[in-house]
């Protein structure tokens, strides 16, 4: 994997949505960077320990039943769902956008990537612009966060 260092850095949610659109098969995965996760061929699962068949990550490409909908809209939701892991994981945890080929499912349905090419950083500003687009939309829509 390229050092995470020289990846290059999405610093808005347009970048990222025109990314989407030109490039099947990405995915946004919550860590310490590609850095961290060389020689990683799985995640592990939280409750049980059980290693995964790749790294826990989720997919970017609009599906079918968007129906024309902003992609702007579809990426910033993506990002929302899974906002809360820095929180819960610490600071260092940060969302990257890869390229890769789904290997399977893991316990929260989420896909297990494999072939992992890192593509970008996804910048603070791009998930604060991501927030404001979740809060501008009528319906009630929170992130994925579980209570304990």
């Amino acid at each position: 994997m390229p050092d995470s260092g020289r990846l290059p850095t999405l610093h808005t949610l347009d970048e990222l949505a025109a990314l989407v659109e030109r490039r099947p098969h990405l995915y946004v995965r919550w860590s310490r960077g590609p850095e961290a996760d060389v020689g990683r061929s799985s995640s592990t699962d939280d409750l049980t320990g059980a290693s995964l068949p790749g790294l826990s990550a989720n997919a970017l490409d609009v599906p079918p039943w968007w129906q024309g909908r902003p992609t702007r809209v579809w990426v910033a939701r993506r990002l929302h769902d899974y906002s809360h892991l820095p929180r819960e994981k610490g600071s260092a945890v940060r969302p990257w956008v890869l390229h890769g080929h789904e290997a399977g499912r893991g316990p929260d349905n989420e896909p297990l990537v494999r072939s992992v090419e890192p593509i970008a950083w996804i910048s603070s500003r791009v998930l604060k612009q991501a927030k404001a687009e979740v809060d501008r939309q009528a319906g009630l829509w929170g992130s994925l966060q579980r209570k304990r």
